[in-house]
C-alpha cells in the first residue's frame, strides 16, 4: 500500500503482514494477516509515530521517501517498544543519525537491552509537549496498556491519537484504513475483540481506568489511529466503547451465552454433545461450539470472554481430564477470566478423573459449577434425550445468572 493523507501534514505509512503465521509466536494470523501502522508527521521537523516489524523494514523506509527523506527525521515516538513496532530502529537511527528517540523511561531501558539505543533516547514524562513547528504533540502516559513502557501520542491540532496497541486489531488492511471506508468492518470489530482477548484482556482493570482517564481529559477526538488494524475516524469513540464493553466482560458483565468447549476420543462425548447444544439453543441462548483438540485457543478466548456460561465436555483421559482441555482451561486461567457458570460431561470406562481434576481447576478459575454429568459409553435415545435436557437446565441457569 502507498503511503496516505490522514491529515495535512500527516500519513499513515504502515504496511500489511500476511506472510507471519503467529503473532507473537502464540497467536495464529495466517488466514487474517496484520498491519504494522506507522505515522509520518511533516512539519518543520519530520517526526515518525511507531515503526514496523524489521524483516519489513525495506518496504517501510519505501513508505517514509513517499513524505520525506529517510535521512531528515528529526524525531522517532515509540510508544511501546515491542519488535513489531520497533523492528526497523537500527537501520532508521543509521539513516538518520540526527534523530532522536521520544519515549518513556521504562521504554529506554527496554531499547537499550533490544539494540543497545538508550543513548538516543529522550525520556518524555506523563503532558509533556514536543513542538515540532505549526504543532504540538503531547504525551500521555498509559502504563500496562499492555506494557510497562507504554504511552499514547496526541495530536491537539488535528485531533488524532496515536494509542499503538490499544484500540488495535488483527487483520490486514484491505486497502482502506478507515472504518468508514472499510467493506467489512464486522470482520474488524470481531479481529479487535481477538486481540483484545488474546493480548490485553489480563489487564482489563487498567483498561478500564485509563479509558476513564482519557475520556475525562475530554480529547475533541476526530480520529484513533492505532499501531495494527483500522484508523477510527467516522465515529472515534465507538472502539473506545468496545474496550470498555469488553474491560467489563472480563468479570461479573459478562453477557447472556454460552461457550461450549469439548473434546472426544471415539465419539460418545461429542454425541452427547451434540444433544447438549440443542438443549441450549432450544433456550434461546447464543452458543458457539469449539473443538478443543483442533481449535487455537486464540479463537476459543473471544468466546469465553464474552459469555456467561462455559460448558465443557471431555471424556477422562489417564484418569484425569483430556490433556488438551487442561491446556486451554490453563490459557484461560492465564488470562484471569472469572465469575463463570460452569459444567462438566463427558464418558469414562474402567476409571474417572476427569470431573474431580476439572472441579479443582474450576475453583482456581473461581467458576461456579452448576451441573455434572457422567456416563459410560453413549447409545440409546435416553442418552441423547438426557443430553438435551443437561442443555436446556444449563441454559435455564445461564439466563438466570445461576
Amino acid at each position: 500500500m502507498l503511503s496516505i493523507e490522514m491529515a495535512p501534514g500527516i500519513h499513515w505509512i504502515g504496511v500489511n503482514d500476511r506472510t507471519t503465521d503467529l503473532f507473537e509466536g502464540m497467536w495464529p494470523i495466517q488466514r487474517e494477516g496484520v498491519s504494522y501502522n506507522s505515522y509520518a508527521i511533516k512539519d518543520s521537523k519530520h517526526v515518525l509515530v511507531d515503526l514496523a516489524k524489521a524483516f519489513k523494514t525495506d518496504e517501510f523506509i519505501e513508505r517514509v521517501n513517499e513524505v520525506f527523506d529517510v535521512g531528515s527525521i528529526d524525531y522517532i515516538i515509540i510508544n511501546h517498544t515491542e519488535p513489531d513496532h520497533t523492528g526497523a530502529l537500527p537501520i532508521l537511527c543509521r539513516l538518520s543519525p540526527q534523530a532522536r528517540i521520544k519515549a518513556s523511561a521504562k521504554a529506554k531501558e527496554i531499547l537499550e537491552d533490544f539494540y543497545g539505543l538508550g543513548d538516543r533516547v529522550d525520556v518524555v514524562t506523563d503532558g509533556e509537549e514536543l513542538d515540532i513547528g505549526s504543532r504540538k504533540l503531547v504525551f500521555y502516559s498509559t502504563p500496562l496498556l499492555h506494557w510497562p513502557d507504554t504511552i499514547m501520542t496526541w495530536d491537539p491540532k488535528e485531533g488524532i491519537l496515536f494509542s499503538c496497541d490499544a484500540f488495535g486489531g488483527y487483520g490486514a488492511l484491505p486497502g482502506a484504513i478507515y472504518d468508514d471506508t472499510c467493506e467489512h468492518l464486522d470482520f474488524y470489530r470481531e479481529e479487535a475483540l481477538r486481540y483484545y482477548a488474546n493480548i490485553v484482556s489480563l489487564f482489563s482493570p487498567v483498561v478500564t481506568k485509563s479509558v476513564e482517564r482519557l475520556l475525562g481529559l475530554g480529547l475533541p477526538l476526530r480520529m484513533i489511529a492505532p499501531s495494527h488494524g483500522l484508523v477510527w475516524r467516522k465515529d472515534p469513540l465507538e472502539i473506545v466503547r468496545l474496550y470498555q464493553q469488553w474491560a467489563g466482560l472480563h468479570g461479573t458483565a459478562a453477557e447472556v451465552g454460552v461457550t461450549l468447549l469439548y473434546a472426544s476420543m471415539y465419539g460418545n462425548t461429542e454425541r452427547y454433545m451434540n444433544a447438549v447444544s440443542q438443549g441450549i439453543a432450544a433456550e434461546g441462548v447464543p452458543v458457539r461450539i469449539f473443538d478443543v483438540a483442533r481449535t487455537h485457543s486464540s479463537y476459543i478466548l473471544p468466546s469465553v470472554l464474552r459469555y456467561r456460561g462455559v460448558l465443557i465436555g471431555a471424556p477422562t483421559y489417564e484418569s484425569g481430564l483430556f490433556p488438551t482441555m487442561v491446556h486451554q482451561l490453563d490459557m484461560i486461567e492465564r488470562k484471569k477470566i472469572r465469575n463463570r457458570l460452569t459444567g462438566i460431561f463427558g464418558s469414562r470406562l474402567w476409571s474417572g478423573g476427569a470431573q474431580k481434576e476439572f472441579a479443582a481447576l474450576a475453583e482456581g478459575l473461581k467458576w461456579n459449577v452448576v451441573g455434572t454429568r457422567e456416563f459410560r459409553g453413549g447409545h440409546g435415545d435416553a442418552f441423547v434425550a438426557d443430553g438435551f435436557a443437561f442443555g436446556k437446565e444449563f441454559a435455564q441457569k445461564v439466563k438466570t445468572g445461576g
